[in-house]
């Protein structure tokens, strides 16, 4: 199996195969948080104005997400797995938008497609290697999916020596030395900063855990919705 550890949207245009597409701060880890606590589905939108649009078609969904970290006007709930989490999920439909994750998921170009972050590493490490692909590609979106981050990188290096390992243990991948090296990260002193409202503590330590959800997060079409693509388990 080779592994190819790619950047940003155009990383998620050249994937093949199947891909891993990696937003630790804070896209899929809200994907993986929303869909434990029973979301049907989530559908990742580029544009905000195209997450507007569908809102309008889908007035029953929640709206959810992001601009320079920050809630959009009108939304539900910010990019934040503390918010998303407070709002009643069990059976709803989520639009999501992000400046750098649900930019990667709609790009990619892949077959198969998951979401990456730390929350369900294994498992999704699991259902990629019972598909035997020959090839994988883990795309690490980075800040606003132009610049390289050390969360995301971070999470790149482990899903490939994971993968690399079979899905075996690897020594240095304990939650302990996960969430130290996190905490270091530039894009972690937002939720330390109590002015900054939209970014709270608890986002972080949401973040940080490691293989807190048990299932992967996979991205199918729905025929529902005109054959979008949504983020089911």
């Amino acid at each position: 199996m080779r592994i190819e550890v790619v950047h940003h949207v155009a990383g998620a245009r050249a994937s093949r195969g199947v891909a891993i597409v990696i937003d630790v701060f804070r896209c899929c880890s809200v994907a993986a948080y929303a869909l434990e606590a029973g979301a049907a589905r989530i559908v990742p939108v580029a544009a905000v104005e195209d997450a507007y649009g569908l809102k309008r078609t889908l007035p029953d969904a929640w709206l959810i997400g992001e601009r320079h970290g920050q809630p959009l006007p009108g939304f539900d709930a910010g990019n934040s797995p503390t918010e998303v989490r407070a709002l009643p999920l069990a059976g709803r439909t989520l639009i999501h938008t992000t400046h750098a994750g649900t930019q990667g998921l709609e790009a990619a170009a892949a077959d198969v497609v998951f979401t990456g972050a730390f929350v369900n590493l294994g498992a999704t490490v699991a259902a990629v290697l019972a598909l035997s692909p020959p090839e994988v590609w883990v795309v690490a979106m980075g800040h606003q999916a132009r610049e390289r981050c050390v969360e995301d990188d971070l999470c790149a290096e482990w899903f490939a020596a994971r993968l690399a390992a079979r899905g075996g243990a690897c020594a240095d991948q304990q939650e302990g030395v996960l969430i130290e090296r996190l905490r270091a990260a530039p894009a972690a002193r937002k939720f330390f900063d109590p002015a900054l409202a939209w970014a709270p503590e608890a986002d972080f330590h949401a973040c940080a855990r490691l293989d807190r959800v048990p299932f992967a997060v996979q991205r199918r079409r729905d025929a529902r919705l005109g054959g979008r693509w949504t983020l089911t388990r």
